[in-house]
């Protein structure tokens, strides 16, 4: 992964998701619980541990 701050390659139906729900940079999923972007269409287990690692990776967590 590069450290490039926008989202990693989770899937093009969790990517629009995210976005929609005003999503566009990882740094901006630090501290938003898992339960809530779970919530969203498109965000399934894989993309959260995708986010997750990538956010692990810069030091930082979902809440």
């Amino acid at each position: 992964m590069t450290g490039s701050p926008d989202l990693p390659p989770i899937g093009a139906p969790a990517t629009g998701a995210l976005r929609a729900a005003g999503y566009t940079r990882l740094d901006q999923l630090a501290g938003v619980p898992e339960r809530e972007l779970a919530r969203l269409h498109g965000v399934g287990p894989k993309a959260l541990r995708i986010l997750r690692e990538a956010l692990a990776e810069r030091g930082l967590s979902l809440g």
